[in-house]
């Protein structure tokens, strides 16, 4: 299969699982907000297809579940989440691929400082959208304390997916 081919095919595939993995949660709120379901497939395809392809899921993948079934609400978290999720897919896919370092040292690499850029772009898209009614606090409660449980589930189930992934040959053609 040719090599666009297969990654369009793929981020398709983490498109589809970026929608539907929230609907584990069982559409509550709080349980998304703590377990960050959209954050996993977007993250992966950056690794796993790029940079570009990583940027335009994350761009589209909050607007269109927030179309399809409503949550989140477009404005302003479905926007905010759209930057946010773009980012991490465009800085983890440049990261990986710039690094050229595979395993798990080179997950956690590319891995943390796309997490950390993510939450800065959503921090400065939200308030910008939010005015004084977002404050410093609010995203850091959002951004890392609630979203903790989902953060530490980054941490582990990212880096043990891609190694499998680069063992079973998967990443030979795309990365």
């Amino acid at each position: 299969m040719k090599t666009s081919t297969r990654k369009l095919t793929l981020s398709a595939l983490f498109l589809a699982l970026g929608l539907v993995l929230p609907l584990i949660t069982g559409q509550i709120p709080q349980i998304g907000k703590m377990l960050l379901p959209m954050h996993i497939p977007v993250l992966l395809c950056g690794m796993v297809c790029g940079w570009p392809y990583g940027l335009a899921v994350g761009a589209v993948m909050p607007l269109l579940r927030g179309l399809l079934f409503g949550m989140p609400v477009l404005y302003p978290t479905g926007i905010g989440m759209a930057f946010e999720l773009a980012a991490y897919g465009a800085v983890i896919g440049l990261l990986y691929a710039k690094l050229n370092k595979r395993g798990v040292a080179g997950v956690y690499m590319a891995l943390v400082p796309a997490m950390l850029a993510g939450r800065a772009v959503a921090q400065t898209v939200l308030l910008g959208l939010g005015g004084n009614g977002f404050t410093m606090q609010m995203f850091i409660a959002g951004a890392f304390a609630t979203a903790l449980p989902g953060i530490v589930l980054q941490l582990v189930l990212i880096p043990v997916v891609m190694v499998g992934l680069e063992h079973a040959g998967v990443l030979r053609d795309t990365v």
